[in-house]
């Protein structure tokens, strides 16, 4: 069982000025998304397991080594996340199913060497609709400058029985990071760091 992929689109941006202020480096995000046919479309399915199984090694390890190429090496990728956007004859369940899945996510993780878990988002669309990919740094979930969100749109994609399936990275943070780390926040607040809501 091979998952039926129409196209793949690369979204790179570079930010060079950032709040009026050069950048020291260049913001770098860039973002790989694969327009798969629905499995699922049309049609109430009990069981999405057989199509998770065979579809997300496939496109784990194809999407990862695109996004690898893009960066250069794993290391070089700082923060990093996950979308994916489902068409109006798919239910949420199917944009879920196909990204959240360790057949799909384990692939992209190891190649960059993450501790953290892959931000995400599942969403509902047409062609055109707003792809959002949520990013944070791939060690450390509190590390507030790369907190970072990639958005793009693809202008025939999703069509009504498709899945745009999207990997998104950034090279580093954001420019003129300056709103501190959610460290100092539970400091300031007496809390603990394994404890964050003092329940």
């Amino acid at each position: 069982m091979q998952p039926e992929i129409r196209k793949i689109v690369t979204y790179d941006e570079e930010v060079l000025i950032e709040g009026f202020k050069p950048a020291d480096t260049p913001w770098r995000m860039f973002a790989v998304a694969a327009i798969v046919k629905n499995p699922w479309a049309g049609r109430f399915v009990e069981d999405l397991k057989p199509e998770i199984h065979a579809f997300g090694p496939i496109l784990g390890e194809m999407m990862t080594k695109r996004m690898i190429a893009l960066a250069g090496s794993g290391e070089a990728i700082e923060a990093y996340g996950k979308a994916a956007v489902v068409g109006v004859n798919g239910e949420i369940e199917h944009a879920s199913g196909l990204i959240h899945t360790l057949r799909f996510g384990n692939f992209y993780r190891e190649a960059v060497g993450a501790k953290s878990y892959l931000a995400f988002t599942n969403t509902r669309g047409g062609p055109n609709a707003p792809i959002m990919v949520p990013l944070m740094d791939k060690n450390d979930a509190g590390r507030r400058s790369h907190y970072l969100t990639i958005q793009f749109a693809i202008p025939d994609a999703p069509r009504d029985d498709e899945i745009a399936v999207v990997l998104g990275a950034a090279m580093n943070g954001r420019p003129h990071h300056r709103i501190g780390d959610r460290y100092q926040d539970l400091k300031d607040l007496g809390h603990d760091l394994d404890n964050p809501a003092s329940v």
